[in-house]
């Protein structure tokens, strides 16, 4: 024991001058078997015990920030750019070398990227700026959503409206975005990341009208949108001006007036009839029951009646006119007067719009239009077999062979072929620019059409089929040519070949009450206005096929999502 200078004791146990009586041991609850022994270190924990296991951030590596805070996605997006945005994430596998043609126009680019999967889709490789702010996200989806409202209305198939929508999201930086496309609906969804909740914003499509002036308008707004970045003339379109153009384009007014239409519908009738082998008088006739149609379709319109009455209602005129010839024992052709005001009326535009997205791969809407086309072709065929019903009780003489015997009038046909379809793009609402390449689009048609099956005596179906083709080849070749749509390069084009004889005569066949032959002419119309909406989609899917893809290192996709397993 030592002595220190303040008092204390200082007590040292080095083991050695203590006697052993001293040492007590220590019971059993004052020392566990597992506490080590004195002198002995304490050993470090086991890993289980650690603080950090296998899933914590290494040392070196900084941590992600946490989740944005409830409503962040009404926020600007976090991937904001003009023109170009980072990817929002990146593969296991990597990102894949998939490079799109800058040049290519861009449905072409959007069509190709929806049909990648998600994680094979391109993305940007621009950082994006600090200082850089952009649109909210409710905003952008719901300019996108109205652009493709026109553009469904206008009558543009379902995968060309999702491939503009697809655009106008990209352009504002909403990478991570998957658009849906049915008859009546329309609906986009975007995703910030993969923790994030997603955006749905969605809008019915209630009213449709052919107006493609408008249609291209709003194209040429797509266009501006997603202009590329290195180009130098183009400007960046934000959604307050798009906001704006998108007004202008809804207030315009139609490039022509009403009695201009009016008076293109007899003109088409007419030209129809003259197709059909009718003369000067016949061409009067067949005008002034398309006009009185048209009229009384307006009236009904105006009051407020369904587009199957409409369509009821103006194919009564047409038939009367050539029951009233017949009556009047004239020597004309009252089938061609009837036919060629059913020119007018048959749905050909709705058809190939069906039949294109039963193509590539959007049934319920091919489904939905399809039951739209047989609605208006049943209320044509209703109110022509009404008229010839009362026609036949009055003994009135309609000779169905002569709807079948063709005449060859070359030079005059042509022509007629022509103006049907002038005629048929002024129905249509188009530009004037684009009336002459129309116009000169169907005289090829019909050129071709007869060429197989009037001189050559080929099949109708098969020439209507190829004639189909080059008009739509043609016209996916303008269309891409002026970066817009081809539809009013295609749809004017394919009025000389629409099913009108067939219609009359399987209509007259039933007012006969010859059931079979009735039933397999109606069967004939329909094949040969399939055979138009499968030509056209061949000829524009051809014109894509040898114009240069715009994946550079990917294989062009087929439109189909499934392969039947």
């Amino acid at each position: 024991m030592v002595a220190e200078p303040g008092g204390s004791m200082d007590v040292r146990d080095d083991g050695a001058g203590e006697a052993p009586e001293d040492r007590k041991p220590q019971s059993d609850e004052a020392r566990s078997a597992f506490v080590p022994p004195a002198g002995v270190e304490r050993p470090a924990p086991p890993e289980e015990e650690h603080p950090t296991s296998e899933f914590a951030l290494p040392s070196g590596l900084r941590a992600e920030p946490g989740p944005e805070p409830e409503g962040s996605a009404f926020a600007p997006p976090a991937t904001y750019s003009a023109k170009n945005s980072p990817p929002a994430f990146t593969p296991a596998y990597g990102v894949p070398l998939v490079r799109l043609a800058r040049d290519a126009p861009w449905q072409d680019r959007m069509r190709t990227m929806l049909r990648l999967p998600v994680g094979e889709r391109p993305v940007p490789e621009a950082p994006r700026k600090e200082d850089e702010s952009g649109p909210s996200v409710p905003r952008v989806l719901d300019l996108t959503l109205r652009i493709g409202e026109l553009l469904l209305a206008g009558g543009e198939g379902a995968e060309d409206v999702e491939a503009a929508m697809f655009a106008i999201c990209r352009s504002y930086g909403l990478d991570r975005c998957e658009p849906t496309v049915t008859f009546t609906l329309l609906s986009v969804t975007y995703q910030p990341s993969l923790v994030d909740d997603p955006v749905t914003a969605n809008r019915t499509v209630r009213r449709r009208g052919t107006d493609y002036t408008r249609l291209a308008a709003v194209y040429q707004l797509i266009a501006d949108i997603n202009a590329p970045a290195h180009d130098e003339q183009a400007h960046e379109v934000t959604p307050e001006e798009a906001y704006r153009r998108l007004a202008e384009i809804r207030r315009n007014r139609h490039p022509y007036p009403g009695w201009a239409l009016t008076t293109a519908a007899g003109v088409l009738a007419g030209a129809a009839s003259v197709l059909l082998g009718g003369g000067l008088t016949v061409f009067f006739v067949a005008a002034l029951g398309a006009v009185l149609g048209d009229r009384l379709a307006w009236l009904c319109a105006g009051r407020g009646l369904p587009e199957f009455y409409q369509f009821l209602v103006a194919a009564m005129p047409p038939a009367a006119m050539g029951v009233l010839l017949t009556l009047l024992h004239a020597d004309l052709r009252p089938s061609a007067v009837i036919t060629g005001g059913l020119f007018a009326l048959i749905p050909g535009r709705a058809l190939v719009a069906a039949v294109q997205d039963g193509l590539t791969g959007f049934y319920i809407t091919a489904s939905a239009r399809l039951l739209e086309v047989m609605y208006f072709f049943v209320a044509i065929v209703v109110g022509v077999l009404s008229v010839l019903y009362l026609a036949v009780q009055f003994d009135a003489q309609l000779n169905p062979e002569g709807v079948l015997r063709a005449v060859e009038r070359p030079v005059v046909q042509t022509l007629a072929s022509m103006a049907l379809s002038a005629t048929f793009a002024i129905l249509l609402q188009q530009s004037r620019a684009t009336v002459l390449f129309v116009t000169l689009n169907g005289g090829v048609a019909w050129v071709v059409y007869a060429s197989i099956a009037v001189t050559a005596g080929g099949s109708a179906v098969m020439a209507t089929a190829v004639a189909a083709g080059l008009v739509g080849l043609f016209g996916q070749l303008v269309a891409r040519y002026h970066h817009t749509s081809s539809l009013p390069y295609v749809t004017a084009a394919i009025g000389p070949l629409l099913p009108g004889s067939a219609t009359y005569f399987g209509v007259l066949a039933i007012a006969q009450h010859n059931l079979d032959q009735g039933f397999a002419s109606l069967a004939k119309a329909a094949a040969l206005a399939l055979a138009i909406a499968i030509g056209v989609n061949l000829g524009s899917e051809l014109a894509r096929l040898f114009m240069r893809a715009p994946g550079a290192a990917a294989a062009r996709r087929a439109a189909k999502r499934t392969r039947g397993f």
